[in-house]
């Protein structure tokens, strides 16, 4: 398993809220996580090093070899509940910080398997042969109106409330996820981002890149090229995963 990531600013924030990790737990187990914080200048930016720091180290202590698939949801949803419970009291502390939050989405490999979580609208894909799958679904206005036939897909890519999140890390004092669980087969890779990426490029141009780059290792550097060359108007956050 080979792991590469990268984070920007993009062409119009001075400020980058978005924060992810790589984290390799043992020789069979890795973690990867990405958020993107949101609420006020400095707040968005607490928000996702936070949840990430939080949740990453709750799962560096629950950790264990060889988990069975129902353990591995039980340790995510308890690192997702306590970087929830952080984030949230941290924004009861000051003006300042109300009302800030994160989304939060996070996959967790053991072998050939992989078990993965999501709050908000960063998302994850699946790269193979039968070409590319968005696994997680946004919790978003947007989605929620394409969901019930109000909007096309098509529609919801310039639709102004595109932004509107439903669901957050941090913004209640309870959150929920959903979880997602995959069995990856050589050659077969996993991508995580903020909506920085998915905003300014389809799906197809980002298979384009994953499957026919050159280098797997230099994908992320390409795909955040191609969001600044666009203008990229938010943060922008890749992490890709290759089996």
């Amino acid at each position: 398993m080979q792991a590469w990531g990268l984070t920007d600013p993009g062409m119009m924030r001075t400020q980058n809220q978005d924060y992810y990790s790589i984290l390799k737990l043992s020789r069979d187990q890795l973690l990867v996580i990405v958020c993107d914080g949101m609420g006020g200048a400095r707040a968005g930016n607490i928000a996702s090093k936070m949840a990430v720091e939080v949740f990453t180290g709750e799962v560096r202590r629950n950790v264990r070899s060889n988990m069975k698939s129902e353990r591995i949801d039980g340790m995510l949803c308890a690192a997702l509940e306590l970087a929830n419970k952080a984030v949230y009291e941290q924004s009861q502390l000051s003006e300042e910080y109300k009302g800030m939050g994160t989304t939060l989405v996070t996959a967790f490999f053991q072998r050939d398997r992989v078990t993965i979580a999501n709050v908000g609208d960063s998302r994850a894909y699946l790269f193979n042969k039968d070409g590319v799958s968005a696994i997680t679904t946004d919790h978003s206005v947007v989605e929620m109106m394409v969901q019930r036939g109000e909007l096309t897909r098509e529609a919801a890519k310039n639709h102004p409330g595109k932004n509107l999140i439903t669901r957050a890390v941090g913004t209640e004092p309870a959150v929920n996820c959903d979880l997602f669980h995959l069995q990856l087969n050589k050659g077969d890779s996993v991508l995580l981002c903020s909506d920085g990426l998915s905003n300014v490029m389809s799906d197809q141009e980002i298979l384009f890149e994953v499957i026919h780059g050159v280098n797997k290792s230099d994908c992320c550097q390409r795909l955040m090229n191609i969001a600044n060359f666009r203008g990229s108007p938010d943060n922008v956050t890749i992490a890709l995963i290759c089996a």
